[in-house]
């Protein structure tokens, strides 16, 4: 039995948020979209707090990696700022990029941040420097996704040529491209226990890809139209996809079926545009942005 409520409905954005970070700092978010800064929340009370710092172009993504008091935005102009939370100042631009950023995540292990490009390829920095250190070329087109497994051995980039490229965490050598998505992936994310890659696409299908055979588990035909996001609850067997078909679903991670559709058809005061990203604030909060402009947390019960 999974029972939904919706607890709050941040406003305040004028144009579509694309992207969304839970701060280490518990009770805080951040979110960036079309307009002009980057937005810190408290999700204790609901609030908003302040404009971290102004942008020149969209955010698609936000990064804050674990153990480092450093915050990543991703611009559409191909620029990544950088936030130093304890001289609260924005640092020096990662400047490498010409076209925009569409995905940052970070390796703790190898001290290393990932960031994919418009451009097809994922530039690797050293995150003590804020060095470049590496360029990898991985598609003729976009990457749209990075997936880090949760052993920090591999690095999965989703493309907008619809293929999947496994590379090696340690040398950045290519283990495998897994093809069978039809249109763009858009989303990627190793199960908690490593054993399989979850991707979304265009095609609005969920692939389950084993992550030692790479061979397709399982095909789910998740939503109507792109499969935005996908995030796995933090300790218990279920994740959520994100569409552009204005639904949240719920699917269990071990047998792969729906157990909820939570959008405005079924009743829900849900988003009315596009949903774009997620986040598990808590066990039992789940956190969504959309092109409607709107921050909506749900608080999801399961018994």
């Amino acid at each position: 039995m999974i029972t939904i409520q919706k607890t709050a409905e941040l406003t305040g954005h004028a144009n579509p948020i694309f992207t969304l970070e839970l701060s280490q700092k518990p009770g805080i978010l951040f979110t960036g979209g079309n307009d002009k800064g980057l937005v810190e929340w408290g999700l204790n009370d609901f609030t908003f707090i302040k404009v971290m710092f102004p942008v020149n172009a969209s955010i698609y993504a936000i990064h804050c990696p674990e153990g480092y008091p450093l915050m990543f935005a991703g611009l559409r102009s191909g620029e990544v700022l950088v936030f130093d939370f304890i001289q609260q100042k924005l640092l020096k631009p990662l400047r490498h990029h010409r076209k925009a950023i569409f995905d940052i995540k970070s390796s703790v292990k190898k001290d290393e941040l990932l960031i994919a490009s418009e451009d097809g390829t994922v530039s690797v920095w050293n995150l003590k420097t804020l060095e470049m250190v590496h360029s990898i070329t991985v598609s003729r087109d976009t990457v749209r996704c990075i997936a880090v497994s949760p052993d920090q051995k591999q690095v999965a980039f989703g493309c907008r040529d619809n293929h999947i490229a496994i590379y090696d965490l340690e040398d950045y050598t290519i283990i495998k491209a897994l093809h069978g998505h039809t249109m763009a992936v858009f989303a990627l994310v190793y199960s908690p226990d490593g054993s399989y890659i979850a991707s979304g696409s265009r095609d609005a299908q969920v692939k389950i890809w084993d992550s030692s055979s790479y061979h397709e588990i399982k095909n789910v035909p998740a939503h109507l139209f792109a499969v935005n996001h996908i995030a796995f609850h933090p300790t218990l067997p279920y994740f959520a996809t994100a569409s552009m078909d204005k639904s949240i679903k719920i699917w269990g991670s071990d047998d792969f079926k729906l157990y909820k559709n939570i959008s405005r058809e079924k009743g829900y005061p849900g988003h009315v545009l596009s949903i774009n990203k997620l986040a598990w604030g808590t066990s039992d909060q789940l956190l969504s942005v959309s092109d409607d402009k709107k921050i909506i947390s749900w608080e999801i019960k399961f018994s």
